[in-house]
Formats: C-alpha cells, structure tokens, sequence
C-alpha cells in the first residue's frame, strides 16, 4: 500500500468525517432512516431502494436521478413488485433516464432477487445484471455498514488531486481502489464512502474545486502543485464521430403514426423510436428515409416536409436527426430489423419508452398535427 496514504489515512478519515458531519448532503431518501435521520454504524438501511439508486447513479448525477428514484419507488415499492412488472412498464418509468440497459438489467436481477435474502457479499452482488464493484461495495456499506471501498467518478477524482496522481486513474485501478480501501474506518465505512462522495459532488469538482473550504487542503498534492483542476489527468480526447440520421414520422390514412422497438441489445435495447437510419455518402436526407423504411420495415413511403432537426450527442459519438413527415404509400410494416412495429395514435405516444431524443420528435409532431386542425 502506498506508504503515505497508510500513514495518513487515520487522520484524513478523521478529517473527512468532521466536515462531513457538518457539511455533508442530507436529504438523500435511500440513505436515511424512517424519518429522516442517518443511521448509526450498527443499524442498517432498506439494500432494495440503494440497489435502485446506486444504478440510477451510475451515469446520472444525483439531482437528475432523485425524482426517477421517487417515481420508481411508488411504481415498484418491492423487489416482488418490480420483478412481477412487464419490461415495458420498467422502461417507462426509466425513460429520460437514458442507458437503457440499466433497467433491464435491474428486471432481470429482480427476478434473481425473488425469494431470497439479501445478498450480503461482493461476489454474490456482482454476478447479478448490472453490478460492478463500486455499485455492489456502496449497496453493502450503505445498507449494512460492510468495510468495503468505492470508486466511482467522484472518489477517483478526488483521490487523484489527494495525490496529485501523475496518470489517468484507469490506467493504476488497483492503486486507488488501495487508497480507497485505506480510509475506510473499522467503524463508519459506510459514513466514509458517503463522505468522499459528497466531497467530489460538491467541493472538489471537476471544474471549480472549492479548495479553502476542503478538509484536506493541507494534505492536498494537488492543491500545493498550484492548479487543482490539472487532476486527474486525462487521455487525450479524441473527436467525437458525426452521423446524420434520416427519421420517417409515418402517418397512415386513419391518421395512426407507426412506430417500432429496437433489438434488446445495445445502449437503447428494447425502446420504442421512430424509423430511420444512417445517412450515405452523397445520399439526400429524402432518399435515405425513403431507404431505410423498405429495407427496415419493408414499405413505400412518401417523405413530405421536414418536422424538426435534433442534435444529440452520447459519449461516443455525435448524432443529427432530421425527421421529415412521411405518408405511408404500400406494404404492410414489418420488423424486419426490429422486435416489431406497431401503428398507434399520436396521443398514445406517451404510453412508449422513447430515447431521450425522440421527446422532442414527439412534442414537435403533436404541435404540427394541432396546427393542422387548426388550419
């Protein structure tokens, strides 16, 4: 173990927990008692609704996923409740959510999960759907107060700056989940995993660190070295790819809107979406929906007047989707790269898990139906 976070773990720890106990984040529901209030090292905490949040949290900030959490815990009070629930009734209470792999995953561990006792160790946690180490060490430490060590975003950013850390922190895991593990205290981990999290969320950010009101300024490799914000230090980035995206928005003569669920796999596995596809090289947007939607759905299309443009970025790549209203011409919609299609009325639209992107797809055909009526 790195001989100087060994040497000064007891009193960084000690320090942590003073600030903590003053300054850190209330009002988490998952982390408190009946009531309100912390719990005390000996008393544990509900692991169903920190299992919820803790995958909620892995790509989603607190304040967004706060509100999904309430939501889901009305919906699926129970781990029975939500393994007896469809896979469409889960993705809809994740929608907006995005990486929606997370809610399958935690449907299918629910159904694991069923009849049994809570698992009470790494391994038993991490072979369910969904749960790496830090996911299933912050269940533990913070339903039962086990002595295990986080890494997450926060954490590694904070213990980075700690040891002005001069590589990326995936390229040494081990090292800081050493230096995490180091600062557990025997009695409080789940209060010291809570701490180092609060101390990332809020001081030590990315990129405005409130370094003079840190409990570890003194102790800061980062902070002596002049520029916290240095750390942690990063791979170079490499441009994010574009694509453009043709979209059908296609309308039957009933005035039904046709619509289709992607394949399980993938980061969008199983949503619902609008038809289209990747834009070709020296292909108008016209002639790539029209494309798309015989060799997809294996229909003739008529594509009219553009609807809107959406931009969307994920962390891989950049996508443009220019949707334009289609009129449905011949061929019955098949699924031939999908689970299946389905017309529906516009107003039901609601009633589907859509990718975040397609909210405004959606707001924007029901505008331009209005107007229609209106005209």
């Amino acid at each position: 173990m790195d001989a100087l976070i060994e040497t000064d773990a007891a009193v960084l720890s000690t320090a942590l927990l003073a600030w903590w106990e003053r300054h850190g984040r209330g009002g988490i529901p998952w982390k408190q008692l009946p009531g309100g209030v912390r719990p005390a090292p000996e008393q544990d905490l509900d692991p169903y609704g920190i299992w919820i949040a803790e995958v909620m949290l892995q790509q989603t900030q607190l304040a967004v996923a706060l509100p999904y959490w309430m939501r889901w815990m009305e919906a699926f009070p129970t781990v029975e409740e939500l393994a007896a629930a469809s896979l469409d009734q889960v993705r809809l209470q994740w929608q907006g959510l995005g990486y929606y792999s997370r809610a399958r995953r935690l449907h299918e561990a629910a159904q694991l999960l069923v009849g049994r006792a809570w698992p009470h160790t790494l391994g038993e946690w991490m072979v369910l759907p969904g749960i790496g180490r830090t996911t299933a060490g912050s269940i533990l430490s913070s339903a039962f107060n086990l002595r295990l060590p986080i890494l997450d975003g926060n954490v590694k950013r904070v213990l980075a700056r700690l040891k002005a850390h001069p590589r990326p922190p995936a390229r040494d895991d081990a090292l800081f989940w050493c230096w995490s593990e180091a600062l557990l205290d025997s009695v409080r981990p789940r209060d010291i995993n809570q701490a180092l999290m609060d101390l990332g969320a809020t001081l030590c950010t990315p990129r405005q660190p409130d370094c003079h009101r840190c409990p570890w300024q003194s102790h800061c490799a980062a902070y002596a070295a002049g520029d916290p914000r240095l750390w942690p230090v990063t791979e170079a980035l490499k441009p994010l790819p574009f694509q453009a995206i043709g979209v059908g928005v296609v309308i039957n003569a009933d005035g039904e809107v046709l619509i289709d669920q992607r394949l399980e796999e993938g980061l969008l596995g199983g949503m619902w979406e609008f038809p289209g596809g990747k834009q070709e090289q020296g292909e108008t947007i016209e002639t790539c929906i029209a494309r798309e939607l015989k060799e997809e759905l294996g229909i003739a299309v008529t594509v009219g007047t553009e609807l809107i443009t959406v931009d969307h970025a994920y962390s891989h790549k950049k996508l443009r989707f220019v949707v334009h209203l289609c009129d449905w011409v011949s061929g019955e919609p098949q699924p031939l790269a999908s689970q299946q299609v389905r017309w529906v009325r516009p107003d039901d639209l609601g009633n589907y898990a859509f990718p975040s992107a397609n909210a405004r797809i959606i707001e924007a055909l029901l505008g331009s139906l209005e107007s229609s009526a209106h005209s």
